[in-house]
């Protein structure tokens, strides 16, 4: 498959072209959009939960953890991989199942 300039600018840049938008790897804007609700939701639920009086964090170990998720889901908004995305949700989720659990994940990722 051969890719016109346009499709190969607009991959490199990070924009999308109407033509890029039907393959089934790389994530469109309709897809981010659609996605953005959960993405909110999950970061809350996150930091939320580490506030947990049955977590046993101090103050500096709580900031720490919040920052961490800070970080995490700043450098995942970039991911433009749908199973990377993917991924992403089902380790928020399962990170989210240990904090209400009462239990540190050893990485939140």
């Amino acid at each position: 498959m051969t890719r016109t300039c346009f499709e190969f600018s607009c991959f490199l840049f990070g924009t999308y072209c109407t033509e890029m938008a039907k393959g089934l790897i790389w994530a469109t804007a309709e897809d981010l959009a659609r996605n953005r609700g959960q993405v909110l939701s999950l970061y809350h639920q996150l930091l939320r939960s580490l506030n947990s009086p049955d977590l046993p964090l101090n103050l500096a170990a709580r900031l720490a953890k919040k920052a961490e998720v800070r970080a995490i889901f700043m450098v995942a908004s970039e991911e433009r991989s749908l199973h990377n995305i993917q991924d992403l949700f089902d380790a928020a989720d399962y990170s989210l199942s240990l904090l209400r659990k009462g239990e540190i994940p050893k990485y939140i990722q």
